[in-house]
């Protein structure tokens, strides 16, 4: 009887932000995702659950590494990173020999110290099995792709969507990527191009019209190809300050890398081309509250992903309350990250009032905390369960939370700032979405699957913070220069090619 494939699974998923946000801790790992052990074994969402679920289909022997996966937030503390790293290591190094090895990961991760976390990992994980044990990792499409990920690993792949409703299927992707490896069937030949675009993701997504929409359609298509394996396009999350910042295409062919090249290179062009749709229009909180209140009815929704959670951003900018506490026309909803703000409104108790000082207190170098007095409403200790994507039926901590009324305003006030996958932060504390006439999403993209079946309006709003809509303004120490949108042209301009084999 043929021997079953023994893999090993592990993951250290987060994205992080080095212009801004909280310095991720282990006790964020803690309050998200951190798994060791029979408890790797027990998952069934994201794409470790993919993974899992395949070998299991295969009869695989599978051999769980840390899973260890966090909201967004600043740059990983090096202490964190390497404490996992070394768990994540001594497990893999425990259970050798292995045939494979599959890593969630998500490729735009960083520490104090090193700009190219998945990288780091992928080789030290190659440094433990050497070089003819097949590496597989799967990445999120906002992945910065590296050199060092190229070499290291032996295959790539990303999700297809955003907002993102495939890390499953990408797990179960990646899985059979390394069993068609460990098979011979395959035989994984991987190039990617790059192009030195930095954008935000407001107009970024894989559904219906759009530039990314466009670049995503080539990209699956040429999977129809003869002799494809895989393909990935990526839009690189823009809030890192790194040497090989871009997106782009990335082919994996069975044995051909020439082809490679080729296809990933056709991505890179058509991202590039689309650059110019990839930049919103915006305005400031009081235009789009005027414009707002001129449309009948609600909710219009103000997009305010300068303060973005779910792209590292400390989720406490209050720039929008002072034009939404005194509206002519209903009321308005909006999210603030405040543990000090949060204590005292349930220390007062429901239907009381209290005094508070909210907002950028956790990274306060994009605006001013105000001064407010309003009525609690609801207290909750913050405990809601995602309803899809990336952490698909997990059940995640606001930590204790609020809501204050400060006349129109109806401030959803939170402990710790936790990614927006729908509402559900919202329908926690009882709060009435289809009643508002505005709703704050401090998000680019995932807020649409929410509102807009009953949205009547939405405005992009331009305002400070670690994750905005544009990067115009961004100032980079490490990114190469040229890039767009800094400049609007790069006379003859090629991608730069990555391959597998380098």
């Amino acid at each position: 009887m043929e021997r079953s494939h023994r893999v090993a699974v592990g993951s250290i998923l987060t994205e992080c932000n080095q212009f801004g946000g909280k310095l991720i801790e282990r006790a964020e790992f803690a309050r998200s995702q951190l798994a060791r052990g029979q408890d790797v074994m027990s998952i069934e969402g994201g794409a470790v659950g993919g993974m899992l679920h395949t070998l299991r289909e295969r009869n695989a022997d599978i051999v769980p590494l840390v899973v260890a996966s966090a909201y967004p937030g600043g740059p990983i503390s090096q202490e964190c990173y390497a404490q996992l790293k070394a768990d994540l290591l001594a497990d893999l190094t425990s259970a050798l020999p292995v045939d494979g090895v599959l890593l969630a990961l998500h490729g735009a991760a960083v520490t104090t110290e090193i700009g190219d976390v998945e990288g780091d990992l992928i080789a030290a994980a190659r440094g433990i099995v050497g070089p003819d044990v097949p590496i597989v990792g799967t990445l999120d499409l906002h992945a910065n792709v590296t050199a060092q990920m190229m070499r290291e690993a032996d295959g790539l792949v990303a999700w297809e969507t955003y907002p993102h409703v495939d890390p499953f299927t990408t797990g179960v992707r990646g899985a059979r990527l390394l069993l068609g490896t460990l098979d011979g069937t395959h035989k994984p030949a991987m190039a990617m191009a790059k192009v030195p675009i930095l954008t935000s993701a407001i107009n970024a997504s894989t559904v219906g019209e759009g530039p990314f929409a466009d670049v995503m359609r080539l990209t699956k298509s040429l999977e129809e190809r003869p002799g494809i394996l895989s393909t990935s396009a990526f839009h690189a999350h823009a809030t890192l300050d790194v040497p090989e910042m871009g997106g782009g295409g990335l082919v994996i062919a069975n044995g051909d890398e020439e082809l490679a090249a080729d296809l990933a290179n056709q991505i890179a062009q058509l991202m590039w081309e689309r650059r110019f749709a990839l930049e919103p229009e915006t305005l400031t909180p009081e235009e789009a509250v005027n414009e707002g209140l001129k449309i009948r009815g609600g909710p219009v929704v103000l997009v305010e992903c300068a303060d973005c959670v779910g792209g590292g951003a400390a989720g406490d900018s209050v720039l929008t309350i002072p034009a939404l506490q005194d509206l002519s026309d209903g009321f308005a909803i909006i999210p603030v990250v405040d543990p000090e703000a949060a204590a005292l409104c349930l220390k007062a108790g429901e239907g009381n009032t209290v005094a508070v000082t909210l907002g950028h207190k956790n990274d306060p170098q994009w605006g001013n905390p105000l001064s407010l007095s309003g009525t609690v409403r609801t207290v909750s200790e913050g405990t809601f369960q995602y309803t899809g994507g990336i952490w698909a039926h997990e059940w995640a901590e606001m930590g204790p939370s609020a809501v204050l009324e400060c006349g129109s305003a109806q401030i959803l006030i939170t402990t710790h700032g936790t990614y927006e996958w729908r509402d559900e932060q919202f329908r926690a504390l009882n709060m009435d979405l289809e009643g508002a006439k505005f709703i704050v999403a401090k998000n680019p993209m995932n807020y649409r699957q929410t509102y807009n079946e009953i949205a009547k309006g939405e405005f992009v709003l331009d305002t400070a913070g670690a994750t905005p809509p544009t990067l115009k303004h961004f100032t980079y120490h490490k990114v190469p220069r040229p890039y767009f949108p800094l400049v609007s042209d790069i006379p003859d301009f090629s991608p730069t090619l990555l391959r597998g084999s380098q």
